[in-house]
């Protein structure tokens, strides 16, 4: 199913979807079979973490504005600055807080799993 890109929305069953406010940019079926590719504009207010959670698939990201610190389980602490890309590993649990003064904001491009909840709270 693709997801019309003048008309944004929220995925259901997304865990982050009532902390964050995540709009769904595109959403289609992957030449891999079983995955999906679901493109999110998120945006996490200052002082805001979204919790700890992890996505079924690959999140390949790209900071947009603001500063946010990402706290990847097993691995360094990671500030990521606007204009800073990063890339999530599945299922692995992280936690992104943004630190301020502006709203962060980051687009995030995932190659998941077919019929799974975008996101998942671990913790």
């Amino acid at each position: 199913m693709s997801t019309d890109s003048t008309m944004p929305t929220t995925r259901p069953g997304d865990a982050l979807a009532g902390k964050l406010r995540r709009t769904e940019l595109q959403h289609d079926a992957s030449s891999i079979p079983g995955r999906e590719i679901v493109q999110v504009l998120t945006e996490i207010p200052a002082g805001v973490s979204s919790g700890w959670h992890m996505h079924p698939g690959e999140e390949v990201g790209y900071i947009l504005a603001g500063t946010v610190r990402m706290e990847i389980e097993g691995h360094p602490t990671l500030t990521l600055n606007a204009g800073d890309p990063f890339l999530m590993a599945p299922r692995t649990p992280h936690n992104a807080t943004d630190l301020g003064p502006e709203t962060g904001r980051m687009l995030s491009t995932y190659i998941v799993e077919t019929d799974e909840p975008l996101a998942t709270f671990t913790r």
